[in-house]
């Protein structure tokens, strides 16, 4: 393709102008019919046609549910745990002695102790295995550190493996644990310490599990061990509360724990 000229000359006044003018600037003489077509380099290659965009269906929000964010699931079962508790220490304001009988593990008799002391042990009453772990009595600082703990980490468990686990991991964890001190006359046993600990090591244990299977969920355990210490340490400041009631419901969540963490991802 040959190239436009530079210029051309006006033939009325001999002046040098564009080539794509149809008439002089200078004189005013029509120097062409029509201005050539200006070349705009190589054509551009066509476009391949757009796609039609595909919609997708989404669900309608629930009720307090953010666009774009899951909604995550309130932990009715821990609050039922917790409601269990703040029911029992309520009922025994109103009835100590009745509610010590119906529901706390004791050791037997002893004059000028505290209420929950003079209870005798487990005696048949083995629903007493399940009620006294969820029994604190007047011992306000243990139910605070003991239902805390219940509370964050029944949360944690109740969100990762669902509300009937935490509620089988916790019953099972105060029966074991209320059992295992029974049979080694470790009694007193009142307090959740023992649910505490299951549901904490049941979380625990799963998060090991889950690094060995190389999902490294990066949390920081430095908080939960101090957590699993004063739950420990509790018993010897708290007469009421048992050492081999905590280590049993540790024991229990540790093993729920590992039956239900490969079947999480």
């Amino acid at each position: 393709m040959s190239e436009p000229d530079l210029f051309v000359v006006c033939k009325n006044c001999s002046s040098e102008v564009s080539p794509y003018v149809t008439e002089c600037p200078y004189c005013g003489q029509r120097v062409r019919k029509r201005a050539p077509k200006i070349e705009r380099g190589e054509p551009a290659e066509p476009k391949a046609p757009k796609r039609a965009r595909q919609r997708t269906s989404l669900p309608r929000l629930r009720r307090g549910e953010i666009p774009g964010i899951a909604a995550e699931t309130r932990p009715y079962g821990t609050f039922a745990l917790l409601a269990a508790a703040f029911v029992l220490m309520i009922a025994y304001s109103a009835d100590p002695l009745r509610i010590s009988e119906w529901t706390a593990i004791g050791d037997g008799p002893r004059l000028g102790e505290s209420i929950i002391e003079v209870v005798p042990g487990l005696d048949g009453d083995y629903w007493k295995l399940v009620t006294s772990p969820l029994q604190h009595a007047n011992h306000y600082g243990y139910a605070f550190i003991a239902l805390t703990a219940v509370g964050l980490f029944g949360m944690f468990v109740e969100r990762r493996f669902g509300i009937l686990f935490v509620l089988v991991t916790a019953l099972l964890a105060g029966a074991g644990g209320s059992g295992l001190a029974v049979a080694l006359d470790d009694t007193p046993a009142i307090g959740a310490v023992s649910i505490a600990l299951g549901l904490l090591c049941a979380w625990l244990v799963d998060d090991w599990l889950a690094r060995r299977r190389g999902n490294d969920r990066e949390n920081d355990l430095l908080g939960v061990y101090v957590f699993a210490v004063v739950l420990l340490l509790i018993p010897l400041a708290e007469p009421d509360a048992s050492f081999f009631a905590a280590l049993g419901g540790a024991a229990v969540g540790t093993v729920l724990g590992a039956i239900a963490s490969p079947f999480r991802p």
